[in-house]
């Protein structure tokens, strides 16, 4: 497939703007004469202007554009960056055309190991997003980062308020685990809340993340794709959506969710969505993800790509219950102060996953008590 008959070409003044020999824009290749090479790179920018999910319509300015006229001007990080931007995704004839053609693209940068990063257009575009995980042939792990629960069942609504219904009900089933992070619960029904308990996800309240962001880590490192919703930001940190919310997450927690998620050897796709730069009169918006997209950057080149936890890069502990002859297996890195427990299925003993915990939860195991999501891990795996 040639990715550049779906791509208009970026405006040169965009990268150029502003830039010296230390900023980002040395760094990337950008879509403006020559397609680039994406095969080679490591991260490549897709800007989205797929507004058709939405009830409001679309805004008059292009959003991805807004964060590139930010992000391309912020200093170079500390490690060498391969890094490509397609330009921006030409919509389909209709939406559900959008959603094929971000899955084929997606899938084809999955297959050489380039991480998707994906700005700008309303959220319901990370069905697009998700689709392509089809073509993994394994069962994958989806976060979203999101004040509300997107799972409208009216038939009226607008898929950017029903999109996470059509995931989770989307056959053949591929997904294992779904958790839902930055939730306001007085935004999100009662009976949404318990439908994912009943289905055995994990959900992070704001107030969780505000006392203790380091708890979102757990759930970001088991994820195959992020998507995170501007709506999750405070309206003072990013003025650039309907209804405007006084609550929210601060720029600072955002950009340590996307550190995190960065950082995150399984995770191979990031989406920004939502960002309609009409509201955002002073571009704090737009500067506000330019500079999460520096932080998922900054923890992407932080990675340990080490995945083989049979090698001398992790220690293996085993903790015996009290009363059974059953053992737990936990896993420490080496390499710093994470962990890992083992969870195997109760129907299949070959059928095993590794779910991150922390030190704290090794001890209470010690103690008899597993961790919460061990439990749930178990009931998904059946």
């Amino acid at each position: 497939m040639n990715l550049a008959l779906f791509f208009d070409p970026l405006r040169e003044e965009l990268i150029a703007s502003g830039s010296t020999l230390s900023t980002l824009a040395i760094c990337a290749s950008p879509f403006v004469d020559n397609f680039p090479d994406w095969r080679n790179a490591d991260l490549a920018i897709i800007g989205l202007d797929e507004w058709r999910g939405s009830a409001l319509g679309a805004p008059a300015v292009h959003g991805a554009d807004e964060v590139r006229s930010r992000f391309y001007q912020l200093q170079k990080g500390t490690s060498s960056v391969r890094l490509v931007d397609l330009g921006n995704l030409r919509p389909g004839l209709t939406l559900e055309d959008t959603y094929l053609r971000l899955r084929e693209i997606v899938a084809m940068l999955l297959e050489h190991n380039t991480l998707p990063l994906l700005v700008g257009g309303s959220p319901d575009l990370d069905y697009g997003q998700f689709l392509a995980y089809e073509t993994q042939d394994r069962p994958i792990s989806f976060a979203a980062i999101d004040s509300r629960v997107d799972m409208a069942e009216h038939a009226s609504a607008p898929q950017e308020e029903a999109h996470l219904r059509r995931i989770l009900m989307y056959e053949p089933n591929f997904l294992f685990n779904f958790v839902q992070l930055a939730y306001q619960q007085y935004l999100v029904a009662p009976d949404v809340l318990v439908a994912l308990e009943k289905l055995h996800f994990e959900k992070l309240r704001l107030g969780e993340i505000h006392a203790d962001v380091c708890q979102a880590e757990l759930l970001l490192r088991q994820a195959d794709l992020v998507s995170f919703d501007v709506a999750a930001l405070r309206w003072i940190s990013a003025p650039a959506y309907q209804p405007a919310n006084p609550f929210g997450l601060t720029g600072e927690e955002a950009a340590q969710l996307a550190w995190y998620a960065g950082h995150s050897d399984h995770l191979s796709s990031f989406g920004l969505y939502g960002y309609r730069p009409d509201h955002d009169e002073q571009g704090l918006a737009a500067m506000t993800l330019a500079t999460m997209l520096w932080y998922f950057i900054e923890g992407f080149y932080h990675r340990s790509k080490d995945k083989d936890f049979q090698s001398a890069n992790f220690t293996r502990y085993l903790v015996s219950l009290s009363d059974t002859p059953e053992t737990v297996v936990f896993y420490k890195a080496n390499y710093g102060e994470k962990w890992w427990v083992e969870v195997e299925s109760m129907a299949n003993s070959t059928l095993k996953r590794l779910v991150p915990c922390t030190y704290e939860e090794y001890q209470e195991a010690v103690h008899g008590i597993l961790p919460n999501r061990w439990y749930l891990t178990q009931a998904l795996l059946g």
